[in-house]
């Protein structure tokens, strides 16, 4: 090496060496735990950021002093599913929270991280970077899995009151220890239906057995078809195909045992996509005290076809 280039390539080496520990020790450490990844996140804007940088869309809306509702959406879809609900209770004072789960809507599409365990540390960011306390946690069908992992993983320590909807738990997929579920064939036949033409798979979805306009009699709203469409196209292909799995074959009985709040469960006897007897009627079975509300004739989006009703019955639980 001649003398002009080992007189610059010393002081940087030197310079390198330094920086590395430096640099090293500046990275932040991997929370320990589920309870310190969910106490790192923070607020950006309409906003919240997680430990592992998934930026999590969400609304906030209603007096910040009113009491507090987090909303838990369904696959594919995006917390606007829930503006009636939210509109509704907003008007009566209370503070609603809803976001849009990792992979869908406005959110982040991180490869990796769709599961339950990520939806529901994902929930406590959000519930930890607001502040949010004395909750009402209202889940519907994969949100309500999402709840359940919630309490499951975090306790209930920010948590009054559950809301179950239309929610997959305690398990969807037939095993040899839940006869009752749901063969693993239809969610392979999703999945495969996923791949082929998931445009059209969602079109079919909502224009049949998610709003039950496949049954007799039935006058389908175009609207909310083409919004449940647009909202699943939002989704990334990637997160939106492993939800199936998350919301099929994740296990929440474990997460139901640890429910000691005051808990409400609403189910369609007419849900074509989670069906009433495995999953309502079992899930409020394994909840100590929880109360079963059975709509005749409800389909899956009972929340939409049967939003009067349901929001003033999620009132009325809310104001006991």
């Amino acid at each position: 090496m001649s003398n002009p280039i080992r007189t610059l390539a010393a002081p940087l080496l030197a310079i390198a060496l330094q920086a590395g520990p430096t640099a090293q020790a500046a990275q932040p450490a991997t929370p320990a735990t589920p309870a310190e990844a969910a106490a790192a996140a923070t607020v950006d804007g309409n906003h919240v950021v997680t430990h592992d940088g998934v930026r999590l869309y969400y609304k906030d809306w209603g007096p910040k002093d009113g009491p507090v509702v987090t909303f838990s959406h369904g696959w594919p879809l995006n917390s606007d599913s829930w503006e009636s609900q939210m509109l509704f209770l907003a008007s009566q004072g209370y503070r609603v929270v809803a976001h849009d789960r990792r992979g869908h809507g406005r959110s982040s599409q991180p490869w990796n991280g769709n599961d339950m365990d990520h939806y529901a540390d994902d929930l406590a960011a959000v519930i930890e970077a607001l502040e949010l306390d004395d909750i009402t946690a209202v889940g519907f069908s994969t949100g309500g899995g999402e709840v359940a992992r919630y309490i499951g993983r975090h306790g209930t320590g920010r948590v009054k009151k559950a809301v179950l909807v239309s929610a997959v738990p305690p398990m969807m997929l037939r095993t040899a220890d839940n006869p009752g579920g749901v063969p693993l064939e239809v969610f392979d036949g999703l999945r495969k239906a996923s791949l082929e033409n998931r445009a059209q798979l969602y079109r079919d979805l909502a224009s049949g057995p998610f709003y039950g306009y496949n049954r007799p009699g039935s006058e389908p709203s175009q609207g909310l078809i083409d919004s449940w469409w647009a909202q699943g196209m939002q989704a990334g292909h990637k997160n939106t195909y492993d939800s199936i799995a998350a919301f099929s074959a994740s296990d929440f009985r474990g997460d139901l045992a640890k429910f000691d709040v005051p808990t409400l469960v609403i189910h369609g006897d007419d849900d074509q996509i989670v069906p009433l007897d495995s999953s309502g009627k079992a899930s409020a079975a394994q909840v100590e005290g929880a109360r079963l509300i059975v709509y005749p004739g409800a389909p899956h989006g009972l929340t939409d076809t049967h939003k009067e009703r349901f929001n003033q019955d999620l009132l009325a639980f809310l104001e006991e």
